[in-house]
């Protein structure tokens, strides 16, 4: 097909009705494998924690409670939740009723974030830097919120070549925000981007929209999701009555007491991991990617992403997958010295197969034409509403590995992952649609 012929494909496929290989093209290759990453930090966290695991995030004073003042900090100490805010989550609405029915109307001291429970936030290993003022280079931490990310909106000005202007959402006005983007020439094409530039510690928004175009919005990355998080926490708390006389803090940024010290105010649980990962592999959020696949961290605290990398390595490895056959060093893909074989998916694949289709795992797969990342894809063809499969995309990566029927009836599963494509995304794109429509109009 055009745009694929100097790439370099692996690909396997296999019966499983049969236990019998149909394909196999560079199965045992090492390659890039961009999103489809997330089916490994999926199963291996399930097999680790359990479908019903639910992250746990505590709000605690570090003061008493008088005539409805708290005298001293509320401290927010994370567990690691991905989707509070989020996706699969939900919002602060039960946390204000439970200080209010803790008869809590005002805090006298700060919010203060405590990310103690997980390595200091931070990109992972080489995340490409142009990533990170994205919302898909957003860092995940002990405390995260909204998924880290933020909607901008760059509005031009009166005459080209004059400065745009930014809004954002009113709880986040107090981010670091640099406005690089300026007025373009009417009829030019609106072109601007977030960075995160090298040395700096702001979000830098770059580029032009035309004068007298469309304002064009962008979503960004939060940055420390400490910090957010508590500055978030305490303008929402404000907002629902209750007044907060100090400003909010990472914990790492100033000398507090020990946060297993102060007295539980509130403990929020997760939904549990079986609903965290649907909208992670059907919408592919890297964040939630990265948090699920912590939990295969264990030992001391804090919990460290070599830690989560080595039980995921025990555990590729009790399943029978070769040590040669990975080298991950994220849980979302975005990494490009993430590889994998074929032969490595499609053995997770086989492991978590559920018959039935009702498992967790099954349930959160993207299905072709219908949700997730393969709601436009394959539609009008065999494969339609029978795909059941994670999706990858990179610049030059596409990839695609899951589950499909036969004509005759026939269970498969499939990897295909290309690499260093001559052609367009739409093109790759077209290619592992084509071969996953092929396997769905298989008949012996």
């Amino acid at each position: 097909m055009p745009g694929v012929q100097r790439a370099t494909w692996g690909i396997a496929v296999q019966s499983l009705a049969r236990n019998q290989r149909l394909f196999d093209l560079n199965s045992q290759t090492l390659m890039v494998p961009a999103s489809i990453e997330k089916l490994v930090s999926v199963a291996t966290a399930a097999d680790a924690v359990g479908w019903d695991y639910r992250f746990t995030t505590t709000l605690r004073s570090t003061g008493s409670i008088e005539g409805g003042v708290l005298h001293g900090d509320l401290l927010v100490v994370g567990g690691g939740d991905p989707a509070i805010g989020g996706r699969g989550g939900d919002d602060f609405s039960t946390w204000v009723e439970a200080l209010k029915n803790a008869g809590i109307h005002r805090v006298d001291g700060r919010v203060i974030g405590i990310d103690d429970a997980f390595e200091e936030p931070r990109p992972g290993f080489a995340w490409s830097w142009d990533d990170l003022g994205y919302s898909t280079g957003a860092i995940f931490g002990a405390l995260n919120l909204a998924e880290n990310r933020l909607s901008v909106t760059v509005t031009p000005g009166a005459v080209a070549g004059a400065p745009t202007s930014l809004a954002y959402n009113v709880d986040a006005q107090d981010l670091p925000i640099t406005n690089r983007s300026v007025t373009g020439p009417s009829g030019s094409a609106p072109l601007v981007w977030p960075e995160m530039r090298p040395g700096e510690d702001v979000l830098t928004v770059a580029g032009s929209v035309p004068v007298g175009g469309m304002s064009a919005s962008l979503l960004v990355s939060a940055g420390n999701p400490t910090l957010w998080f508590a500055r978030m926490l305490r303008r929402r708390l404000i907002a629902s009555g209750i007044d907060v006389t100090g400003p909010a803090a990472d914990g790492d940024d100033i000398s507090i007491p020990p946060a297993d010290s102060a007295a539980i105010l509130y403990t929020y649980r997760s939904h549990p991991l079986s609903d965290i990962v649907v909208p992670l592999l059907k919408d592919s959020i890297n964040l939630y990617g990265e948090a699920v696949q912590r939990l295969n961290a264990s030992g001391p605290l804090p919990h460290t992403n070599d830690q989560a990398l080595d039980g995921i390595k025990q555990r590729l490895l009790s399943w029978g997958v070769p040590a040669d056959g990975f080298q991950m060093v994220d849980g979302s893909g975005l990494s490009r010295r993430d590889v994998l074989s074929p032969e490595t998916l499609l053995t997770v694949l086989v492991k978590m197969y559920d018959s039935a289709g009702v498992s967790p795992w099954m349930r959160a797969l993207p299905v072709a034409g219908i949700d997730g990342t393969l709601s436009a894809r394959m539609k009008g063809t065999p494969g339609e509403n029978n795909v059941h499969a994670k999706t990858g995309t990179m610049s030059n990566v596409r990839s695609l590995a899951g589950y499909v029927t036969t004509r005759d009836g026939e269970p498969l599963v499939f990897v295909c992952v290309v690499n260093n494509f001559e052609g367009t995304g739409a093109q790759a794109n077209a290619a592992l649609d084509a071969i996953a429509v092929r396997l769905a109009s298989f008949s012996r």
